[in-house]
């Protein structure tokens, strides 16, 4: 018998409360570790984080805004998706400010890149007190659990912050007013939309387990989708800038994964009526 499968079919040793305390503490341990390593290669490059990455929808030659562009000529659009104009300069005013900032979005990047592993650390932690076919449920977590993750981010940077940027940026009450916007604010702006969509992104990961515990059903979400519309309406308007267009643009990817969910916990159902029947006929 292999070795790996030794491992994961034996029944785990008892441990006591403090022995419980102190695996989770060397838990914690790993990965503070790693969250460190991650966020101080953030913070050694800062012409990557922040010329490249952070202030690139700031650029009119972004990859989105060409994007645009070459899908407007494609389909004889308007030429104002190609004459992206992005006139307001960002500002530091206070002396810490960009120091401060550094950091933040240090943590904020070394947070995405240890993504996998701190999901990979959880999953050590819970599996000894899973049974062998709960541990089959778990399958995959690691890979899926961050490619959503991964996902939501990628359409945070490059859908929402681009259009966000774009709209707020070129805003103006007035022509005799002109945009000098904060670093805070575009820090702010653009680290909230990233990280805030590839959580909310962990939605079909969330509707798996909860349907694996019989929580959750394919019915009750059937049932209750109206509701859920009016939670994803609500939930767009909360992460994005106070306009339509961006609302509905992160309105309409979370409807798709409330309807996939839908499809995820059906799956659930039918593998756990099929492992009910089996062993009725046991």
């Amino acid at each position: 018998m292999p070795i790996d499968q030794v491992d994961v079919d034996a029944p785990a040793k008892e441990m006591s409360f403090w022995e419980h305390l102190e695996e989770l503490r060397w838990h914690i341990i790993r990965v503070l570790i790693v969250l460190t390593i991650t966020s101080t290669f953030a913070f050694l490059y800062p012409e990557i984080v922040y010329d490249q990455v952070l202030l690139g929808p700031k650029n009119a030659d972004f990859v989105t805004y060409r994007l645009l562009c070459k899908a407007a000529q494609h389909f004889h659009f308007d030429d104002s998706f190609c004459n992206i104009r992005l006139d307001f300069e960002i500002v530091s005013r206070e002396l810490g400010e960009q120091l401060s900032n550094q950091f933040w979005i240090s943590f904020c990047v070394g947070l995405i890149l240890a993504f996998p592993y701190f999901v990979w650390e959880i999953w050590r932690f819970v599996r000894p007190a899973l049974k062998p076919t709960e541990r089959r449920y778990t399958t995959g977590i690691i890979f899926f659990t961050s490619f959503f993750m991964f996902l939501g981010v990628c359409f945070g940077y490059f859908v929402l912050c681009p259009m966000a940027v774009n709209f707020l940026g070129n805003y103006r009450i007035s022509t005799q007013v002109k945009a000098l916007i904060t670093l805070d604010s575009y820090i702010s702006l653009v680290s909230t939309l990233t990280l805030a969509t590839g959580l909310v992104f962990e939605l079909p990961m969330l509707v798996y387990f909860l349907a694996k515990i019989r929580i959750l059903t394919p019915q009750l979400m059937r049932k209750y989708r109206r509701w859920a519309i009016i939670i994803i309406l609500i939930i767009a308007a909360a992460i994005t800038p106070p306009d339509v267009v961006s609302q509905t643009i992160m309105a309409i990817p979370l409807y798709g994964l409330f309807e996939f969910s839908i499809f995820i916990a059906a799956y659930v159902k039918r593998q756990k009526d099929i492992e009910d029947q089996k062993s009725g006929w046991a």
